[in-house]
């Protein structure tokens, strides 16, 4: 799948838009150097192209008592496409994993979990995730401090 090249100026739309999602369109138009008619119509095509995804809050998770990261690798039993599809719709209920990724090497995911404490993540292990389909073993690691944390892409306005 070739990607369309992005102008300066739609990279730029991006690169502010990832920090400030809320910014006015008359604030975003006057730093990326535009009047605000085009400005909203450039925001409006990145959208429709899905180049923005949505928009949305980042919230405290210390605030809302889901401060203990844990990264959990899971093997399943046996790799077919029927358990990665199974494990893989089972996963989406979890709401206390925030990411799944489908790695290679010794293990086949790789989940984000954000619980309260080590008793809330014992229960998501022994009741939820381990009850998962076809999920054979897993190692956890408890983030001991979270240095960095973000969803922002590196955008390059080097042309």
């Amino acid at each position: 799948m070739t990607v369309p090249k992005l102008g300066r100026i739609d990279l730029n739309i991006l690169r502010i838009l990832q920090k400030d999602g809320r910014i006015s369109y008359t604030d975003l138009a006057k730093q990326v150097g535009l009047s605000v008619t085009p400005c909203i119509e450039r925001v409006k095509r990145l959208e429709r192209e899905n180049y923005i995804l949505n928009y949305g809050a980042r919230v405290c998770a210390q605030k809302l008592n889901q401060s203990l990261v844990v990264f959990v690798q899971i093997r399943l039993n046996h790799t077919s496409q029927k358990n990665f599809e199974e494990f893989r719709r089972s996963v989406m209920d979890l709401e206390n994993v925030q990411s799944c990724f489908l790695v290679s090497g010794n293990y086949d995911y790789l989940l984000k979990a954000r619980v309260a404490d080590m008793a809330s993540y014992r229960e998501l292990l022994g009741h939820r995730i381990l009850k998962l389909p076809a999920v054979q073993e897993s190692t956890s690691y408890v983030v001991m401090e979270e240095l960095k944390d973000t969803m922002d892409l590196p955008i390059s306005l080097k042309r």
